[in-house]
């Protein structure tokens, strides 16, 4: 209410004073209106100001500038090019009137383009070939990013939408206790991965509110940003590909580096239980690769030599199939 008053109180001063003091010529009356319909104005835009995100609001306002800018130049070089004054004078008004306007609604939708953040990482991005990375929730919540991390193989910012925040913030909230642990443990990860000094952590304001689903949102986001999306979501990972957009798969690259193994040769496995056939018994490596061992069933709890006899590569890995020699 206060503000309201406080609003009709500066309307009312600016009507006073343009009926006191009228401008242009204008009779008192017609001044005083046109001086409280111009401070209507100024109170509308900001009401939309005060509803929009300051990244947005600094965007648009940095976005309008440049356009003014380059309005300027561009209505000086029409005037060279320009013979007669008419002309002259409507390019020059034109594009100082359109390339402010396109530079605030350009500022308006990707306010991400014009933050000092974002400029600095496209320098570094320039000179270093170091782009950034937007990480999604299932690999947040995994944890081996934050190793990849301390290891170094991972350069470049690492990106988090506010949406994916939002996402660990309702699973950490959500009454299932397995959800709940899932979910703090992603904020636990972000946590370590703000306060290491191998990577830098953005928060992105950027958001879609007309995509509701989050994947689709992390889409927008890499393609906006032109950054990698880095994910263990097998989906969003094909989707993102068919978008001609870079993906770096957690699961893929652990996959890729298993140690190779080859028919043939000898490794000393660990028999936890026994298998689905007669006489077998099943170990696991410790990159967690399943080992199906022939003639081991009785051998269920010690660690034994076996000889490499195939591998089978499937959706989910590899299974290893070896022989317990008995001596």
């Amino acid at each position: 209410m206060m503000l309201w008053l406080f609003r009709f109180i500066v309307l009312a001063l600016l009507a006073t004073a343009g009926f006191f003091y009228p401008f242009f010529g204008l009779p008192a009356g017609v001044s005083a209106a046109a001086a409280g319909l111009l401070g209507l104005v100024i109170v509308v835009l900001e009401t939309r100001i005060r509803l929009a995100r300051p990244r947005s609001v600094w965007a648009s306002t940095v976005g309008a500038l440049i356009g003014i800018g380059l309005g300027w130049g561009l209505g000086a070089i029409s005037a060279t090019l320009a013979g007669d004054r008419p002309t002259v004078v409507f390019f020059r008004f034109f594009f100082l009137v359109i390339m402010p306007y396109l530079g605030f609604q350009l500022g308006r939708r990707m306010p991400e383009a014009v933050t000092p953040a974002r400029f600095l990482d496209s320098l570094q991005g320039a000179g270093g070939g170091r782009g950034s990375k937007i990480l999604d929730t299932s690999v947040i919540i995994d944890g081996r990013i934050a190793d990849l991390c301390d290891t170094g193989f991972v350069e470049g910012p690492l990106i988090v939408p506010q949406f994916i925040l939002r996402e660990l913030q309702f699973v950490a909230d959500s009454p299932d206790a397995l959800k709940r642990q899932r979910g703090r443990r992603g904020l636990d990860v972000l946590d370590h991965l703000q306060k290491s000094s191998r990577v830098s952590v953005a928060i992105s304001d950027l958001d879609f509110p007309e995509v509701r689903d989050v994947d689709s949102k992390v889409i927008e986001t890499a393609k906006r940003l032109e950054a990698a999306i880095v994910t263990n979501d097998l989906n969003l990972s094909k989707v993102a590909r068919l978008r001609s957009l870079a993906v770096l798969n957690i699961n893929e690259l652990a996959s890729a580096l298993k140690p190779v193994v080859l028919p043939g040769e000898s490794m000393r496995v660990f028999i936890l239980k026994e298998g689905k056939e007669k006489d077998q018994g099943v170990a696991y490596l410790d990159d967690g690769t399943m080992v199906v061992v022939d003639n081991s069933r009785k051998m269920i709890g010690q660690n034994i030599d076996v000889t490499v006899t195939s591998v089978l590569q499937t959706t989910v890995g590899k299974m290893i199939f070896g022989r317990y020699n008995q001596n």
